[in-house]
């Protein structure tokens, strides 16, 4: 996909020493259409800088092009998932939050002080971050309710994956079996919405 030149200018503005205040003065303006929904330049500046924290990734002018086609595709993806997930009407409690949010970190082997530090440094609202895990939550529980009923296990299957991986508990394997069920009826599911998402590049 190509950059235009409205992200362009405001993308090399990250790498300036004024950055981290510059894009808050910019007019961000519409850079995606997705359905009726809008992704600006200040949605995509926003979560470059929070990839880049979450990955531990340094943005650079090899790197900078490769990752925003990634977020702006990222972004579209969740703009999709939305639209199901209030479909479904799925909703989130703190208890809920909480416990992915400790898992998230432990996943990704990050300090939550070090990254609500980052947030900070870096400009980013709080909110840019509960958002992001809320929709990984909301998808991951929407997936859950529409096709784990669906999924199934075999002695076999578990045995075989056993045999790969010999560390592995008859429980967790059965688990994992039917966590890529899931996966694979996500990704199912995500592909058949986006070919029918109407995506407009502004």
């Amino acid at each position: 996909m190509k950059i235009y030149k409205l992200l362009l200018v405001l993308f090399i503005l990250l790498f300036t020493p004024y950055s981290l205040i510059a894009d808050d003065k910019i007019e961000h303006k519409i850079a995606v259409l997705v359905n009726e929904d809008i992704i600006t330049s200040y949605d995509i500046i926003q979560r470059l800088k929070l990839t880049s924290i979450i990955q531990g990734k340094i943005l650079n002018a090899q790197n900078t092009q490769l990752m925003v086609n990634n977020v702006v595709d990222e972004l579209i993806r969740e703009k999709v998932k939305i639209s199901k997930i209030n479909e479904y009407q799925i909703k989130i409690d703190d208890n809920e939050y909480k416990e992915f949010e400790t898992n998230f970190f432990k996943r990704k082997n990050l300090k939550k002080d070090e990254v609500l530090n980052l947030l900070k440094e870096y400009k980013i609202n709080y909110q840019e971050f509960e958002n992001l895990l809320i929709g990984e939550l909301s998808w991951n529980k929407l997936i859950n309710g529409l096709f784990y009923r669906l999924t199934s296990t075999s002695d076999l299957e578990i045995s075989e994956l056993i045999k790969k991986n010999p560390s592995l508990t008859n429980e967790q394997a059965e688990s994992l079996i039917v966590q890529r069920q899931l996966d694979l009826q996500s990704s199912k599911l995500l592909r058949d919405m986006m070919n029918e998402a109407t995506i407009e590049y502004k």
